[in-house]
């Protein structure tokens, strides 16, 4: 009687698998839901307050680039990019490295918006983590942090 070789871990049961979407998706649909007020609150739309954090994180980018990152096409990065240029919180340059591409980078007043509504992000997270105890929270992050490499492909 040969043993099964087999290095893949075992499947979780449906039921937990089931849980964790729903769970998931609570998490995220809070999360959105307090993005929207923030963002809305400072006359931004969801996707340009994204877009202000992705071009925070990762410097300026071409507008191709930066659709990519807010998984939107180029035209629609365009319009949002458009209504931040609006608002005086990004600027359009011409790509120094290819005269064709555009470049997309925040002002200073673009810089100081998102830190602030990072600031107000994140403190309302640690309110979040304050409802568990640190193992409590250490877990927390370390089954997240799990999830997060077994979803990237």
């Amino acid at each position: 009687m040969a043993a099964a070789s087999s290095f893949a871990e075992p499947a979780a049961p449906p039921a937990e698998a089931a849980e964790l979407r729903r769970l998931l998706r609570e998490l995220v649909r809070g999360a959105q839901h307090r993005d929207r007020e923030r963002v809305g609150a400072a006359g931004l739309t969801v996707s340009g307050g994204h877009a202000l954090e992705v071009l925070a994180e990762r410097g300026a980018l071409s507008l191709t680039a930066l659709s990519a990152e807010l998984f939107v096409d180029r035209s629609t990065a365009c319009r949002i990019v458009g209504l931040l240029e609006d608002h005086g919180l990004v600027l359009r340059a011409a790509d120094p490295d290819d005269g064709r591409a555009i470049r997309v980078g925040l002002t200073p007043a673009g810089r100081a918006l998102e830190a602030r509504l990072r600031a107000e992000a994140v403190d309302h997270a640690a309110l979040a983590l304050a409802h568990l105890g640190p193992g409590e929270r250490q877990d927390a992050l370390a089954s997240l942090r799990a999830l997060v490499r077994a979803q990237t492909p």
